[in-house]
């Protein structure tokens, strides 16, 4: 159903969300591979999990590292141009209890490690040249 959806939206674009192990690394580069079969655009790379930042100040990098930058390069050489990997998300309970509330963490918390890489991502999406914004997507309701 996810293919033959992301066949129905033209010039659809896709980013890559992924963890920082090397497991979730290559199912990421796989779900890049197909959609780059379905002709849709790689617009970056997100690290979501990257480290939990300590009362001390320390990172402690629980699911290793270095598995977002690892997807963005692969990606790179695969569509043979740029697939930048957007940010790096650090764990922080607060992203749950503020979803689970549905709140977006960015609003419930904005000063807390993981809005302000959210929104780090997000300006670097509002930048980009290309944009589906005000583009018509040729799609109707279903009468399902």
């Amino acid at each position: 159903m996810a293919i033959s959806l992301a066949q129905l939206l033209p010039n659809a674009e896709i980013l890559i969300v992924t963890t920082p192990q090397t497991a979730a690394a290559e199912v990421a580069e796989r779900a890049g591979a197909i959609a780059l079969q379905t002709h849709q655009r790689l617009v970056g790379v997100v690290e979501n999990m990257s480290w939990l930042e300590l009362p001390s100040g320390e990172r402690m990098e629980i699911f290793g590292a270095g598995g977002g930058a690892t997807v963005a390069e692969s990606l790179t050489r695969v569509v043979g141009a740029e697939v930048p990997l957007l940010g790096q998300v650090p764990l922080d309970t607060r992203v749950r209890e503020a979803g689970d509330a549905g709140r977006p963490i960015v609003l419930d918390a904005p000063e807390a490690p993981a809005s302000i890489a959210l929104r780090k991502v997000a300006d670097r999406l509002a930048v980009r040249r290309d944009s589906l914004v005000g583009k018509p997507l040729g799609l109707r309701p279903s009468s399902r």
